[in-house]
């Protein structure tokens, strides 16, 4: 039903029409962090469970999809619970072993602010005797100087009055500096405050080392002489300390290292963790603290490399103590969830505050935007923050051109903007092929054709389509004994197994002593490599081209994954391929016909040809000349339709 009603959807320029907006000024916000989460339906599900069960959770997926989002909002969504401050103590008894204290939220600042005017006082006390003593000692000296002179006649002796006068200012210096009358300050740190009502912590951990994350000792210089500080002012909180009651949100988790994770697991295990210096060469790595409290919940996120350089027994820790969980990257194409795309531009739009709200029309150029990132027909994708960052450009554009509302021209002028760094890239090396003559888009050629590749891609960013032009050569054998296929342009593993899985072909269905020839295949200007094995039939048609002699019409293009009996399977990047394909000149794109429904996304121009193939018979039939040796061939490959398509088989427009 729900694939019926998304085929039964109208175009976005249609759909937009009745839609009861006239911007997005009109689009309602959701006052919940949690409410405003686009399109991950499973796992919001998920952080309202864990919040209200105070479990961990470890989200998994592409960045830009919501992970630290979700975890912001898990914070708000925490049962409401009294917070503790955490004081740290002078131990007298070991200065090295600071003492930890625990009180509720909003004492610990009292406490300090006690203990400092208590000290105050006593200090005070101390210096007003000292001032005394020296008073004291004053009058004395200066009697005694006094009564000398009315006894010797009345002189005073101003050498002995300049000794006393030194001899005072020495011993008030020598006073001041005795750790008995000038003790040094011992009031408590505080090391994790609050105030009362606060919300539950949220504390991002990203990159954090292991000293921001599981705490330090500053390093003190002065240990000696009574110039050093007392180890409880050097001890400092950590990430964990710091998300006490609340939650600690690591993304990229598997970039900590071993001995950090297992830390981790050591503190998720005991809900509290001693802070100690995390450099050997510090005066530091001498102090421990009591343990400090560090009951926190735990959102990990990453992606699947993630999972792999996780310590195993921290992962287990968060399943058997929480929820794994992996974040979707597309939608389907529906009527509530374009809704939600519009929602997410007014959210951008409220989040930014510097950019205007967008028009129906603008709005809809975004919707299909989301539709062609998601390269699948049907779909929106859910790389929310590379959709963002385009609605961004598009409001800047608007704002420099002093319009009140973002304009479909101007998100058309921000995606020229907006574009990505591999994009650019792949304009510039495109254009320098063709320059070049490294790209033919018109005419005939032997053994040569024009493949599909993609540029980057995943994670990080959007596909980025490109031509990558193969040949081949038929020779004589170097060896007596068999023939080889040599293939060049720095192929990864993928890619050189695709081409013995199409050698399989050659070998089966030539009628020619492949034992007696080198098949040479080169990979044309790719200094950076090849990986993968959607260039398997671009492959194939540029060998048997080679040789039989018949030429490749070269305004066609071609991408697709070839099984050892010929039939073609999908491939990914098509959207970015097709684009590729037709910002380059080529008249005829051929794709998987498993590919054939994510072509939707692609705005095509009416003189470009898509054609979705089964088989290698198929692609043979539509990128080889029309000669008389192409119909001989064809017969000899119609044993492939027989072997994959075994059925009585309609033609693919008519299918289509």
């Amino acid at each position: 039903m729900e694939k019926n009603a998304r085929e039964e959807l109208p175009p976005v320029d249609e759909w937009i029409e009745s839609v009861d907006i006239k911007s997005t000024a009109d689009v309602k916000i959701p006052k919940r962090l949690i409410d405003q989460v686009i399109g991950q339906d499973h796992a919001v599900e998920i952080i309202k469970k864990a919040a209200l069960q105070r479990r961990h959770v470890l989200l998994i997926g592409e960045p830009g999809t919501g992970k630290s989002m979700m975890a912001k909002a898990m914070a708000e969504l925490l049962p409401r619970e009294e917070l503790e401050d955490v004081l740290c103590y002078y131990n007298p008894e070991d200065p090295l072993n600071p003492k930890i204290r625990v009180v509720p939220a909003g004492k610990g600042r009292e406490i300090v602010e006690q203990e400092k005017k208590r000290e105050m006082l006593e200090l005070q006390s101390r210096m007003s005797s000292l001032n005394t003593f020296i008073f004291a000692i004053v009058l004395l000296m200066l009697g005694l100087v006094i009564a000398n002179a009315l006894v010797g006649g009345g002189t005073i002796d101003v050498t002995a009055l300049i000794m006393i006068v030194f001899f005072v200012f020495f011993f008030y210096l020598l006073m001041r500096g005795n750790p008995q009358m000038m003790p040094k300050p011992k009031y408590p740190k505080l090391l994790v405050s609050h105030n009362p009502g606060d919300q539950a912590p949220f504390v991002d951990a990203t990159g954090f080392k292991a000293g921001a994350l599981l705490g330090d000792v500053r390093h003190d210089p002065f240990q000696s002489g009574g110039l050093e500080t007392p180890p409880n002012h050097l001890v400092e909180p950590g990430a964990i300390h710091l998300a006490h009651k609340g939650v600690l949100f690591i993304d990229e988790i598997g970039t900590l290292d071993i001995e950090t994770q297992i830390k981790l697991l050591t503190a998720m295990q005991e809900k509290k963790f001693p802070i100690t210096g995390q450099s050997e060469r510090s005066f530091g790595s001498m102090i421990k603290t009591d343990p400090v409290p560090c009951d926190f919940i735990l959102v990990a996120a990453g992606n699947f490399e993630t999972v792999r350089n996780m310590h195993p027994a921290l992962r287990s820790r968060i399943r058997g103590y929480g929820y794994e969980v992996v974040v979707n990257h597309e939608m389907p194409d529906t009527h509530e969830n374009r809704l939600k795309i519009i929602r997410f531009i007014a959210q951008e739009v409220a989040k930014d505050g510097k950019i205007p709200h967008f028009d129906k029309e603008a709005i809809a150029e975004i919707i299909k935007e989301a539709q062609r990132m998601s390269g699948r027909r049907g779909y929106l994708t859910l790389r929310l923050r590379e959709l963002g960052g385009l609605v961004r450009v598009a409001g800047d554009v608007a704002r420099s051109k002093g319009h009140r509302l973002v304009t479909k021209d101007d998100v058309i002028e921000a995606k020229k903007l907006f574009r990505t760094l591999e994009g650019q890239i792949a304009d510039r090396y495109m254009a320098m092929k063709k320059e070049y003559m490294e790209i033919i888009t018109s005419g005939y050629r032997v053994g040569r054709v024009n493949g599909l590749a993609i540029l980057g891609g995943g994670d990080l960013h959007d596909y980025v389509g490109i031509i990558l032009p193969i040949e081949a050569e038929v020779t004589p054998s170097l060896s007596k004994e068999e023939g080889r296929i040599i293939a060049t342009g720095k192929l990864g593993d993928i890619a050189k197994e695709a081409v013995q899985n199409v050698s399989a072909l050659f070998k089966k269905y030539s009628n020619k002593d492949l034992s007696t020839m080198d098949i040479h295949i080169q990979f044309i200007g790719t200094y950076e490599g090849v990986e993968g094995d959607s260039a398997s039939i671009s492959i194939a048609t540029a060998v048997i081209s080679a040789l039989e002699g018949i030429p490749v019409d070269q305004s066609v293009a071609m991408t697709g994954s070839l099984s050892v009996r010929g039939e073609v399977l999908p491939v990914g990047g098509i959207a970015a391929k097709i684009e590729a394909a037709v910002n380059n000149g080529i008249k005829k794109i051929l794709i998987p016909y498993g590919n054939y429904k994510d072509i939707g996304v692609v705005r095509i121009p009416s003189d470009v040809k898509i054609v979705p193939v089964r088989t290698l018979y198929d692609v043979l039939k539509e990128a080889l000349a029309e000669t008389p040796e192409k119909k001989a061939l064809l017969e000899r490959f119609m044993g492939i339709v027989k072997e994959v398509v075994p059925h009585e088989r309609k033609p693919i427009a008519e299918e289509i």
